[in-house]
């Protein structure tokens, strides 16, 4: 009986190591956590993340084959997944768009599983860390299902982009979404991840 039991303990011990640093974090340690944080009795009710949507739009410069080859390669280069365009869901007159148009509106990559765990663990830890002047993300961004949206200025605090990817500059959006989540439980779990938030007397 002893030995099974180690045995399972070394089993248990092998899947956490295979999997993303965050993710393991995540089951071994933050689940339980939050549950308790959270006053919640059924650990199946605790926040979970269960995909990001990394987005760019190209809007008035849809038709700039330069502007929107770096968005495509921008997205492809910092989650390592390739790009899908999006055509337009409405019409738009000021940006002289048609529902469904052929030039691509925008481009975004979803990201669920390992790969979700790893880019958010870098961009966290490595990439935020870059931001010029940064004093937190904002703790409001959270819509009423607890989803969260970070937008960024320019793609260049990923390091995975060059000076050469540096020389058309776009922002992006990143959409956390969050099972189970609420404003107040969404929170906690980004920051137990450690999501950087701004300090709140700011």
């Amino acid at each position: 009986m002893a030995e099974k039991k180690t045995a399972a303990k070394t089993t248990a011990k092998k899947a956490a190591i295979a999997q993303p640093r965050l993710k393991a974090l995540y089951n071994t340690e933050l689940k339980a956590k939050l549950a308790k944080e959270l006053s919640l009795n059924n650990i199946n009710q605790v926040p979970e993340l269960k995909k990001v949507v990394v987005s760019a739009g190209v809007g008035k410069k849809r038709e700039d084959k330069k502007y929107t080859e770096t968005v495509e390669m921008t997205l492809a280069k910092i989650t390592g997944q390739k790009a899908t365009s999006r055509l337009a869901k409405k019409s738009i007159a000021t940006f002289k768009i048609r529902k469904g148009m052929g030039a691509p509106v925008g481009y975004l990559v979803t990201l669920r599983n390992d790969k979700m765990y790893e880019f958010v663990d870098r961009l966290i830890n490595v990439t935020l860390p870059h931001v010029r002047d940064f004093h937190g993300v904002s703790r409001t961004a959270f819509d009423k299902q607890g989803n969260y949206n970070l937008g960024l200025k320019e793609q260049t605090v990923f390091p995975e982009i060059t000076f050469e990817d540096a020389a058309v500059l776009h922002g992006l959006e990143i959409t956390f979404i969050i099972k189970n989540g609420s404003k107040e439980g969404s929170y906690k779990l980004l920051e137990l991840f450690g999501m950087p938030f701004e300090k709140e007397n700011k």
